[in-house]
């Protein structure tokens, strides 16, 4: 590929073209069709619907830090001060960036475009001289690198590279391995959980774990162990000083981020992914509900999977807004 599919850390706009005229062949100009319908929700956005607005403040009254069960982390940048997703349009919601070290909780409900947004941030990251780790904890290692395939992410050069490594694990063994471990330690909360995860000779900058769901599915009965495991884990991501996108799988985003709950209390980042059903049709948006330290725009803005760009992101056009409620 003569040029790098991800746009410099320096500018991701969110005022990308659709790049897809495929429906010309009905008469129908889909880029000239998009920017009409911009200009009318510029215009006039389109009103919340009342239930749609008190689900969004149930949320976002589950997010505030609990602060007897866990202490807040200091929001300090650490060396490099502040990283970039590289998906076109997120980072315009974001003032400065994410502060570097920080762990953000990806989550929403089936075909949400979850796992596609952490593999186009790590190959974006990768590519721009970032060691990216991905954890699977679902799909194999060759389904992921077909996903970065399709829509032309250079696994292949990036992982000759050194600078992405992409591996599996089964959420059983994890299990039987923090029981071993906390059998040993007779009951003790501190356990090193990093030797199940990481191999010695790959430090990353960056980590994807995908899913928190899974490897909870695996612990269910087990509800304590694993808390633990989930408080070592984020406490282990923060001593390495790796950014983290951890992904949880939502059946009901409105209600319930995460089954456990405890999840969106240690992260310090919370960005939602929707898939909204408008009549006939699906619609997917994304919304940066926390971020600790940095300042974001605070909207549900419209999202795209495209089959050359990825996910792709409109600032400007909001799904919803309160206008007239």
């Amino acid at each position: 590929m003569a040029s790098s599919p991800f746009p410099s850390s320096e500018s991701s706009s969110g005022e990308n073209s659709l790049g897809d005229n495929s429906f010309s062949s009905l008469g129908i100009d889909m880029i000239s069709l998009h920017r009409d319908m911009a200009a009318s929700l510029k215009k006039k956005p389109m009103a919340m619907p009342g239930h749609v607005r008190d689900q969004r403040d149930t949320i976002r009254g589950r997010l505030p830090q609990d602060k007897k069960r866990i202490a807040p982390k200091s929001v300090v940048p650490k060396e490099g001060g502040w990283i970039f997703t590289g998906i076109p349009g997120v980072d315009s919601l974001l003032d400065k960036g994410i502060p570097k070290g920080l762990s953000i909780l990806v989550c929403g409900g089936p075909g949400s475009g979850k796992t596609i947004f952490c593999l186009q941030t790590a190959a974006y990251a990768a590519s721009h001289g970032e060691k990216c780790l991905y954890l699977t904890f679902e799909e194999s290692e060759d389904r992921l690198k077909n996903h970065m395939d399709d829509f032309g992410w250079e696994w292949k050069a990036m992982e000759k590279k050194g600078s992405l490594l992409i591996k599996r694990f089964s959420p059983f063994d994890i299990t039987r391995q923090v029981e071993a471990m906390l059998e040993k330690a007779r009951g003790e909360l501190l356990i090193d959980v990093k030797p199940l995860l990481f191999p010695d000779w790959f430090v990353p900058d960056r980590i994807v774990v995908d899913s928190l769901s899974a490897i909870a599915a695996a612990f269910v009965g087990k509800e304590e162990t694993y808390r633990i495991y989930v408080e070592q884990l984020f406490k282990l991501f923060e001593e390495i000083g790796a950014t983290s996108f951890l992904i949880s799988e939502s059946t009901d985003v409105v209600h319930h981020l995460t089954a456990s709950g405890v999840e969106e209390f240690l992260a310090d980042g919370v960005i939602v992914m929707y898939n909204f059903k408008r009549g006939n049709v699906r619609e997917n948006a994304l919304e940066i509900l926390k971020i600790r330290g940095a300042k974001f725009q605070k909207k549900i803005a419209a999202m795209q999977i495209t089959s050359e760009d990825g996910i792709v992101v409109y600032p400007a056009q909001e799904v919803f807004s309160e206008e007239g409620q």
